[in-house]
């Protein structure tokens, strides 16, 4: 599956990884599995690793229902929840761009941008400058 996902429970983050093609319904299977994940806690930060896409849907409707879909497990813990996107790309800043204004208006969702691992990591708090060290580190 083009994207994949894993729970830092210590560190209360999320790291989510897309490749190639990103088909909102594969999405959706990803949501459905870290619902179901026994490390999920509302409330964990997320990062989103954009890196490597290719393409994407552009099926806005399903769009806006997977955003409402993860909009309830985040403003759910009556916590704010950063979401970082990793766009190092003017291709995966696009889709970053596009995704973020679905997150417009919502209470509790902080969505940004950053074009650097170290600058991602930076805004999450954590420690390292690439997302392999962080892995391997968690």
């Amino acid at each position: 599956m083009p994207v994949w996902f894993r729970i830092l429970p210590a560190r209360g983050l999320s790291y989510v990884r897309y490749e190639g093609v990103v088909r909102f319904a594969e999405t959706g299977e990803a949501i459905a599995a870290y619902m179901r994940d026994p490390e999920m806690r509302p409330g964990q930060n997320q990062l989103i690793d954009l890196g490597s896409v290719t393409d994407w849907d552009r099926d806005f409707a399903t769009l806006l229902k997977l955003q409402a879909a993860k909009a309830d497990i985040f403003v759910g813990s009556r916590q704010e929840t950063m979401l970082v996107y990793y766009a190092p790309t003017p291709h995966s800043q696009k889709m970053a761009r596009m995704v973020m204004r679905s997150w417009e208006d919502i209470p509790g969702i902080i969505p940004l941008v950053q074009e650097t691992e170290a600058g991602a990591l930076n805004l999450l708090g954590q420690p390292e400058t690439t997302f392999a060290e962080m892995l391997q580190n968690a």
